[in-house]
Order: C-alpha cells, then structure tokens, then sequence
C-alpha cells in the first residue's frame, strides 16, 4: 500500500507557488488575498492562521477582516463590496460556516467572480460544470492534484464519490468526470452503499462521517481518498475511511490528517497567484 503524502506534495506546490509569486514581483504585481472570518469558531480560526502562514511562506500578500459574531448582514455586504474594488486584492475568501443568522447565498454571491478564490460562486460554479473554469474548489483541486503526484489515471476508471455537499462532493464527481471516469454520487439516502463502493477503483470519501467506510466495502487494489476530518470519542481527529482496515485493501490511501488537508490550502493559492495573473494581462 501506497501512502498519499499531502504534506510531501504540498511542499512541492508550494515551492513552484513562490517561484511564481517572485516572477510575478518582478513584473510590479504582489498577489493579494483577503480573508474575512465572522465568529470564533476554533476550526475556522485554525484555518484561517494556517492560511495565513501559507501566504508568507510563498511571498503572497494576505489580510485578515475579523468580525464579529453578532456581525450584521449589511457590514459583511459593505465589507466584500469594498474588497472587490481593490486592486491591491486579487482573491477574496469568506470562511465558512457563517452564524446562522446570515445569508451565505446572498454573501457568496456578493464575491467579485474574478476574486472568488474558493469558487463558490454560481458563476465560477457554472463554469466548472462545462469544464471551462478558472478556479476550482480548493478540496477537490487537491484531491485531483493528489492523484496526478502519484501517477493514478481518472480515465476509464469506476470512481465513487461519497457525499454530495457544494464544497467538495459535486465539484469532486465534475472533475473526475472531466478526467473521462465513470462517477457515481453517493449520499445518506444510497440504498446499498457497500455494493456501490467496492466497485470504486477511485473511492472518494467525503461525508463527514467517522468511521464509514470499513475494510470489506473497498474494491482490493483501489484508490482510496478521504476528504473528511472528524474527531472521535478519544479527541483525535479520523478520516470517514477505518485506515487500518482499509490498508489492508486499498493499494493507494490518504491518512488523515496529512493526506487531502494540506492540498486543499495549498490550492487556494494557487487560485490566488491565477487571480493575480489573470489581473494584469
């Protein structure tokens, strides 16, 4: 069994990012993102520190826009509206889960679509489904990316994605499919999940569901990629996928974490250093 080394292949995407930035310095353009955090949830504050050094490391230039919880609809709107007229930013990202109390549709749409570094847009979204893009969604880019490092052909192949969410299930299946593989969507409401998931030669598991995806649901020789970052009853952070057993089956695996997480913000900036690129041409 082959482990998928997401931190390893960051790196290497990361280096190729700064020599990108450097080039682009050299031609007066800094690269800017703008990141917009609502609340103190403590994963998205995490996130939002590790983007942060991430953009330092390759030379990008990042700020944050904190708000806070009881933040009204109207100051976010203002807040994107004015970020979308800087030519100084080139990519906006509004961290998710907002609090319940806000609008994400309206927010997300409010994004500048030649900014929407995380392609959530309708837009951008529309635009991914007839394989004519800019920007992908920064999970399934890296997953995609994943299996390009490691030499795993999408074409011809039976792939099986596991959950439908706009972030990462629908976008995942688009992508794949544009590789020339056969999709299946599955979701809560499959009837024989198990049946479905054994045929998977590329088996995408991304429902958000600790301990889903057991050994005897996974076709021997598969690849094997899970998206999800759950904590279980112990405080540790697990995958949907039971790795112990599914290393016993698959011939390539993500570990979580170090697999797809390190991919998925590694891809945010290179929507970033694209937005800045389209930006001065």
């Amino acid at each position: 069994m082959i482990l998928l080394d997401g931190k390893l292949t960051a790196k290497k995407h990361r280096e190729q990012i700064a020599e990108e930035v450097r080039l682009l310095k050299e031609r007066g353009v800094t690269p800017g993102l703008a990141v917009v955090i609502v609340g103190g949830d403590p994963a998205s504050r995490m996130y939002v520190n590790n983007k942060e050094k991430d953009c330092a490391q390759c030379g990008i230039y990042s700020e944050e826009h904190a708000l806070s919880d009881d933040c009204e609809q109207e100051r976010l709107l203002q807040l994107i509206g004015n970020l979308n007229r800087r030519e100084d930013i080139h990519g906006i990202l509004v961290q998710l889960p907002l609090p319940k109390h806000l609008n994400e549709k309206e927010i997300l749409l409010s994004i500048d679509p030649s900014k929407d570094v995380d392609a959530f847009h309708p837009y951008n979204v529309g635009r991914i489904m007839i394989g004519d893009y800019d920007f992908l969604p920064c999970t399934p880019a890296g997953v995609m990316a994943l299996l390009d490092e490691y030499n795993i052909s999408v074409q011809g192949k039976e792939c099986v994605v596991v959950g439908r969410s706009n972030i990462v299930g629908k976008p995942m299946a688009m992508l794949l499919l544009h590789r020339h593989g056969t999709v299946t969507i599955c979701h809560s409401r499959t009837r024989d999940l198990a049946a479905a998931t054994r045929r998977a030669d590329i088996l995408v598991a991304a429902a958000g569901q600790a301990g889903l995806i057991t050994g005897d649901m996974i076709k021997e020789g598969s690849a094997v990629i899970d998206v999800a970052m759950n904590k279980n009853a112990e405080g540790k952070f697990v995958g949907d996928v039971v790795f112990d057993e599914a290393a016993e089956k698959a011939a390539y695996l993500t570990p979580v974490p170090g697999g797809v997480g390190p991919m998925t913000r590694v891809m945010l900036l290179r929507n970033t250093v694209k937005a800045a690129e389209r930006a001065c041409v």
